[in-house]
């Protein structure tokens, strides 16, 4: 069973950096994409950005391309998430998930969650 624990939140002033991490555990990832989502309040969870762990296929959002940086270690199992000039917008719960395969980027898609992590982006 796979296991997700999100670390690295808190609270910055816009333009500020921070920089999420994500422990997994419980399978080998060689075939798994890994994600983050985020979900603001009263909002539906968004995809963030996404890396396919073998070969290292990266996607973004829109929203915050050439801002976030995803990256992962394999031999630590961990995920990364750095994410500079950070606005109030990106205010929210941010999630690390994972499914077996391909990158999509609808939340329906992905079978496994981290408990989220709180961002909070003051103006």
């Amino acid at each position: 069973q796979v296991q997700l624990v999100e670390s690295g939140g808190g609270l910055v002033q816009a333009g500020g950096s921070l920089r999420l991490s994500c422990a997994a555990s419980g399978r080998t990832f060689s075939n798994y994409a890994m994600a983050w989502f985020r979900q603001a309040p009263g909002k539906e969870r968004e995809f963030v950005a996404a890396i396919r762990w073998s070969e290292g296929s990266i996607y973004y959002a829109d929203s915050v391309k050439g801002r976030f940086t995803i990256s992962r270690d394999n031999a630590k199992n961990t995920m990364s998430l750095q994410m500079n000039s950070l606005k109030p917008e990106d205010t929210a719960i941010y999630y690390c998930a994972a499914r077996m395969g391909i990158v999509l980027t609808s939340p329906r898609n992905y079978g496994s969650w981290g408990q989220g992590t709180q961002v909070t982006v003051s103006s």
